[in-house]
C-alpha cells in the first residue's frame, strides 16, 4: 500500500486557486519542526456544484509543488466517494475517502451477522484496552446489536476498496473509511467493532473517520462538552492502537477528524492527546479556504467587497437549496441572519469581522459564516468574473489563506508534538532536530 505520513492535513480548495498558499503554510510549519503533509481534497458533490473535474485538483497541487519546490510527500484525496462516483477519481487521486455512512443501520444478511459474532469471540466479555479511561464489557447481544448497525457499511467499504484496487493496484493509493456523516455518535466499543469488521474485509486502512461526540458544524467551532470530547477522543486513540495489534491493521492507521476546520476549542486537547499517545492524525479542512477568499475580497473593498455582498444576497435568498446537502453539518438560525439590505451598508471592516472566525469578536456572526460557507455555489455561477477577482486580489487572499491554515489550524493542533528545543517529541515520526526551527507563535 502507499503509506500516509504520520501527520496530514486535508486542504480543500473550492476553486483551485489557493494550493500554493495552502502549501506555504505547511512549509512554514516545517521550519518550526511541525511536519504535516498536505492532502488536497475535493468531493464529487463539490465538483458537480462548481463544474470542475478531479484532474483539476491534481493539476493545482502539482503547480504549487513545482512553484514552491516542495520535496516532501503530498496527496490528492477523492473525498467522500462511493461506488457510483469513484470512477472519475481513479486517475488523478492517490487517497480515497470511502464514504459508507448511507449504509449505517442497513440490516445485514443474518448469516453474515452470525458469522461475524462467532468469529470475534474476543469481543465478548471484559475488554481491557491499554490507555482506555475505563474497561468495558460486552455480551453476545450487544456485539450483535452493534454489528447489525455497521456490518453492511463495512462490507460496502470492502467492495469499494477492492473496486479501486482492481483498477489502480493496491500499492498506489491510501484508504480512508468515513462513517462520520450520521446523527448517532460512535462509542469506543462501536469503533472497535467497526475496525474488526474492516479488518475482516482485508482493507489496508490508514485512516478512520468516526462520528465523534458533539457537533462538527461547517466553518465554526465545536459544539458540545469539550471535556467529554477530550475523554472520548483519547479513548478512540487507544482503541485504534489496540486494533492495530489485535487485527493486523496497518501501523499507520490513525483517526481522521472530518469537518475539522475551525474547531478551535478542541485543537488543544487533540494535539496533547496525539503527543501523549504517539498517535498520528489526519485533520480534514475544506471550506475555511473558500471563506478566506471572501475575507480577502472584503478587505480589498471596491469590486471585491461588492462581490461578497452579492454572494451573500443570493445565498440569503436561496438558503434552503444551498443548505440542504449540508443539513447534518450546519446549524444556522435563519431568523438571526441580517437582511441583505443591511449587509449592503456594511463597510470592509464590518464584513470582514462578520466572516472572520474570531469568537471573541463581538461582530463575528456564526450564522453569516455558515451560510457563506455553503454559498460557494453562488460564486461558481459568477464564473470567470469571480476567478478574475481572485487573481486581481491574489496577494491579500493568499496571505489570509496561509495565515489561517498555519496560525488557526496547524500550530494549535501540532505544536504540542514539538518540544521547547524545536525537536519532534517522542511521538514524532523521527526525532531529528531541524536547525531552522523557530519558536511557535
Amino acid at each position: 500500500m502507499l503509506k500516509l505520513e504520520k501527520y496530514s492535513i486535508g486542504t480543500g480548495d473550492r476553486f483551485g486557486c489557493q494550493a500554493a498558499a495552502q502549501l506555504r503554510a505547511c512549509m512554514l510549519a516545517l521550519e518550526e519542526a511541525i511536519d504535516v503533509v498536505p492532502v488536497w481534497n475535493k468531493s464529487n458533490r463539490e465538483h458537480n456544484l462548481i463544474g470542475s473535474e478531479p484532474s483539476s485538483v491534481r493539476a493545482a497541487a502539482e503547480r504549487a509543488v513545482c512553484e514552491l519546490g516542495w520535496d516532501r510527500p503530498w496527496h490528492v484525496d477523492a473525498d467522500h466517494i462511493n461506488i457510483d462516483t469513484v470512477g472519475r477519481f481513479l486517475g488523478p487521486s492517490d487517497f480515497f475517502t470511502i464514504d459508507v455512512a448511507d449504509f449505517i443501520g442497513k440490516p445485514p444478511d443474518l448469516a453474515d451477522l452470525h458469522d461475524f459474532v462467532a468469529r470475534h469471540a474476543e469481543l465478548i466479555g471484559n475488554i481491557d484496552i491499554p490507555g482506555l479511561s475505563e474497561s468495558f464489557s460486552a455480551n453476545t447481544d450487544s456485539i450483535r446489536s452493534i454489528a447489525s448497525q455497521y456490518l453492511c457499511a463495512t462490507r460496502e467499504a470492502g467492495r469499494i476498496y477492492r473496486h479501486i484496487a482492481s483498477r489502480k493496484g493496491a500499492d498506489h493509493f491510501i484508504t480512508e473509511v468515513s462513517m462520520d456523516e450520521t446523527d448517532a455518535e460512535q462509542t469506543p466499543l462501536d469503533l472497535l467493532v467497526i475496525l474488526a469488521a474492516l479488518a475482516d474485509e482485508r482493507i489496508p486502512l490508514q485512516t478512520i473517520a468516526p462520528r465523534f461526540v458533539g457537533r462538527f458544524n461547517k466553518g465554526v467551532d465545536y459544539v458540545g462538552d469539550v471535556d467529554v470530547f477530550k475523554r472520548e477522543f483519547r479513548n478512540d486513540l487507544s482503541v485504534v492502537a489496540f486494533a492495530i495489534g489485535q487485527y493486523g491493521l496497518p501501523a499507520t492507521l490513525k483517526l481522521s477528524v472530518h469537518s475539522g476546520s475551525d474547531k478551535f476549542s478542541i485543537y488543544g486537547p487533540i494535539g496533547q492527546a496525539i503527543a501523549d499517545s504517539g498517535s498520528g492524525l489526519h485533520l480534514k479542512t475544506a471550506g475555511t479556504t473558500w471563506l478566506e477568499e471572501l475575507i480577502g475580497l472584503a478587505q480589498a473593498e471596491g469590486e471585491g467587497l461588492a462581490a461578497v455582498k452579492e454572494i451573500y444576497r443570493e445565498a440569503w435568498q436561496q438558503h434552503e437549496m444551498l443548505c440542504a446537502p449540508y443539513a447534518t453539518v450546519i446549524d444556522i438560525e435563519f431568523s438571526k441572519l441580517p437582511h441583505p439590505d443591511t449587509v449592503d451598508g456594511w463597510d470592509s471592516d464590518r464584513m470582514t469581522a462578520a466572516l472572520r472566525h474570531e469568537p471573541a469578536c463581538s461582530r463575528f456572526d456564526r450564522n453569516v459564516r455558515q451560510l457563506m460557507h455553503v454559498g460557494f455555489r453562488i460564486a461558481a455561477k459568477m464564473g470567470q468574473r469571480y476567478l478574475r477577482l481572485l487573481d486581481e486580489y491574489e496577494s491579500v487572499i493568499s496571505g489570509n489563506v496561509t495565515g489561517n491554515l498555519l496560525d488557526r489550524h496547524i500550530r494549535p493542533v501540532w505544536s504540542a508534538t514539538v518540544d521547547q528545543n524545536g525537536r519532534r517529541s517522542k511521538c514524532g515520526a523521527d526525532d531529528r532536530l531541524l536547525s531552522s526551527a523557530l519558536p511557535a507563535k
